[in-house]
């Protein structure tokens, strides 16, 4: 059964006619994303701090924000979530998730640094992978004139950025100088050839459908031979071994929901740590929903729980 409050807000959409997200250019899709997000996101809560920063890469500055929790010192060092953000490779940006990254940060304890990576069309795969790279290792060289603890870092996202926080603790393993504690992975995008059953099963009337996938995964790919690269499909890496452990959280109506469970199969039958949670009654974006969703403010809190946990223990 979808959640009563999830087929409010379709009914709602569909009755509104506004236009998908596939109909719209990049452009207007990222200016309608941030316009509109205050429709069904919560009142971002206080923290005790917010500083905009930027990480310098090979192609420019990759601009971060650094949230640290409420009832938190300046002198106090605390663990970190580098947070890459969800919107399909193609829209999102930091001010779009400003109010779960608060919600984490206070929820878990810890300090959150936001990342806005490369979009796509303008800057296609692997760019948003190399910022989020750039970054987190950023973060750690930085710690401690950040006031944080670089042997405490996890990463996390959400849909996109649930696919390149994957990635990162993907390429940490495997150069082995980046040691990640903990990812967060919120019904993450982890294989590029969108052939899980729930692709077909949950294609159609559930907010993100088959159409918009292929809007967002064609402005970020633009070669099919990079759907097999794990840069792109994390699924499709050869090893999952040794992998920091990891909570995959998906949607029961989502497209991408079979993917997330395969992720979280294929960790566990490689040793790896994961736990898996449904919310089988919601649908692809609920997590920053929480005006709208109460499950929403359920999952937040379980995110954040799951972190601190990982993080202070």
């Amino acid at each position: 059964m979808l959640h009563p409050q999830a087929r409010a807000l379709i009914d709602f959409i569909e009755r509104s006619g506004m236009p998908p997200a596939y109909t719209l250019s990049p452009v207007d899709a990222r200016r309608v994303y941030r316009e509109r997000r205050a429709f069904t996101q919560p009142d971002p809560p206080a923290v005790a701090e917010v500083r905009d920063l930027h990480a310098d890469a090979s192609h420019g500055r990759i601009p971060l924000r650094l949230y640290r929790p409420a009832g938190t010192t300046t002198g106090t060092v605390l663990p970190v979530l580098v947070y890459y953000h969800g919107g399909g490779w193609t829209i999102g940006d930091l001010d779009t998730h400003d109010t779960l990254c608060r919600s984490l940060a206070n929820g878990a304890g810890c300090a959150v640094v936001s990342v806005d990576y490369r979009l796509g069309p303008e800057h296609r795969f692997p760019a948003a992978v190399d910022d989020s790279l750039a970054a987190t290792y950023w973060v750690q060289r930085n710690a401690e004139a950040l006031g944080i603890d670089g042997t405490r870092i996890a990463v996390g996202g959400d849909s996109a950025g649930g696919n390149l926080a994957a990635v990162v603790a993907l390429a940490a393993r495997d150069k082995g100088d980046l040691g990640i504690t903990f990812q967060l992975l919120i019904y993450p995008a982890t294989d590029m050839r969108r052939i899980a059953p729930s692709h077909t099963t949950n294609g159609q009337g559930y907010l993100l459908t088959r159409e918009s996938i292929t809007y967002y995964h064609d402005h970020y790919i633009d070669d099919p031979v990079h759907d097999l690269d794990w840069r792109a499909s994390p699924l499709l890496h050869p090893s999952h071994e040794n992998l920091p452990p990891a909570l995959v959280l998906t949607a029961g109506f989502d497209p991408l929901r079979d993917e997330g469970l395969q992720y979280a199969e294929r960790l566990t039958a490689a040793g790896s740590k994961a736990s898996y949670v449904c919310f089988e009654r919601q649908v692809h974006g609920f997590v920053t929903m929480g005006k709208v969703f109460d499950e929403a403010n359920m999952a937040v809190a379980l995110c954040a729980a799951s972190l601190r946990a990982a993080l202070f223990r």
